[in-house]
């Protein structure tokens, strides 16, 4: 009986307690519905996990510049809640395996609804200490925003995981496209209740991010992954041809994955840090600076429905390419763009986020090809944790590259950057074609 089993090494226990799960198990119809259900309880709670993203993309360096008096440090906000992501997606990661993807979400979006009200208190009491902690906290959040595209994808087949993926990431854009454009209303709101106008925006993440947390703590059950672990058990169980050759094709698919994932956000984070800083500089109020910023994050999220699509149908190796492409021109774009020219702007960041997309979603389905149950969401937090890295880099370094060069400097240097990608997939084609040989 399967209720017998011993527990996995991810410590999950399966026993009498969880029957339930097990009636998923056998029968595919049921998997079915929980994989939609699945999908609609992600897509609710990525409405509200976007709200809370964007606070910290569209003022977050601008409130440190307000609090520091300098442009040479405005890119350490976006750096702090990034590396504040790495910890926490290798946390939020670990905690999915061992309990599942409920209370690894979960935990990881109220803790960033907790980090969120930190800064309000931080910009209260004018304490930059205090600020740049929060924002640490404020990371678990944008990691687990990420993170939770994992959830959709644990009962998908091969042909539907780039589109679960994509069903996730297009939800999030109702509640990160409507954030930025609310900077005045909460801006506004803020003023009102005596709170600096700039930490606005925070107080809808808080209230954002533990509504995501709730909503899935509430109605993710059972869990998915739970349950595609217990079906790995099942299967695990049939004869396995040729175990150390899929082992290295995992081994490489997770490298090339994470290669492509970590390339794009190092240069989306980089430029879209400083657009902000640069507009101010250049006669552009906080209406501007939240439309393109907007724009960049629909472009962000919007397009995935397509992505997906694209990415099972003409393939993972094909997207990446194009993500690196788009990129390139994104930073040719914000780099020649007059600085007066606010459609210029819309354009480069529209193009940012696009390629940012693309990268994102052929990253991750490749990411999800190469793992299985019993790993799979310790790997995705472990990959998520370079990301993060990757975009804490990105935005500590932009704002000292502006400070010392340009703007347009920084743009181009990211969108050369970008065609790195290219040789890593030719690197992956080729390790490919060998194999066949």
């Amino acid at each position: 009986m399967l209720q017998n089993h011993k527990p996995d090494d991810s410590g999950a226990i399966y026993n009498q307690k969880e029957e339930k799960l097990y009636e998923y198990v056998h029968s595919p119809e049921k998997q079915q519905q929980l994989y939609r259900r699945t999908l609609f309880i992600v897509v609710l709670s990525q409405i509200f996990g976007g709200a809370g993203l964007a606070a910290g993309i569209t003022v977050g360096a601008l409130l440190a510049q307000d609090m520091l008096g300098t442009d040479a440090y405005s890119g350490v906000p976006v750096a702090l809640f990034t590396l504040g992501s790495a910890g926490s997606a290798l946390v939020v990661g670990r905690l999915s395996q061992r309990f599942g993807r409920r209370y690894g979400l979960a935990t990881g979006f109220i803790t960033g609804g907790i980090g969120a009200i930190g800064v309000v208190i931080a910009a209260l009491t004018s304490n930059v200490l205090l600020l740049f902690a929060a924002l640490v906290i404020y990371g678990a959040g944008t990691a687990t925003n990420l993170q939770a595209r994992y959830a959709g994808t644990d009962l998908a087949n091969t042909k539907q995981r780039a589109t679960a993926v994509s069903i996730a990431l297009v939800s999030t854009t109702l509640g990160a496209v409507a954030g930025p454009n609310l900077v005045g209303v909460m801006g506004g709101f803020a003023t009102s209740i005596g709170v600096p106008a700039l930490a606005g925006p925070f107080i809808l993440a808080a209230a954002a991010f533990l509504l995501a947390g709730l909503v899935l703590l509430a109605f993710l059950r059972p869990d998915p992954l739970l349950v595609a672990k217990a079906l790995e058990e099942r299967i695990k169980r049939e004869p396995l041809v040729n175990s150390t050759k899929i082992s290295a094709k995992n081994n490489r698919g997770i490298v090339v994955g994470a290669s492509v994932m970590v390339l794009t956000q190092i240069v989306m984070v980089a430029i879209m840090t400083m657009t902000p800083i640069h507009m101010g500089h250049h006669g552009h109020g906080l209406s501007h600076v939240g439309l393109v910023i907007g724009i960049h994050v629909g472009a962000m999220y919007l397009p995935s429905l397509v992505t997906g699509i694209l990415v099972d149908k003409v393939g993972r190796t094909t997207m990446a390419v194009a993500a690196g492409v788009t990129l390139l021109l994104a930073g040719i774009v914000a780099a020649f763009a007059p600085t007066d020219n606010l459609v210029g702007l819309i354009i480069a960041l529209a193009l940012l986020g696009l390629g940012w997309n693309f990268g994102l979603i052929s990253g991750t389905a490749t990411i999800i090809d190469a793992t299985a149950p019993s790993t799979r969401a310790k790997t995705q937090g472990s990959v998520d944790v370079l990301i993060a890295l990757s975009g804490a880099t990105g935005g500590a370094l932009s704002g000292m590259v502006v400070a010392h060069s340009s703007y347009a400097t920084l743009s181009l240097v990211g969108g050369l950057l970008s065609l790195l990608l290219i040789p890593v997939v030719i690197w992956a084609n080729k390790t490919r074609l060998n194999e066949k040989m």
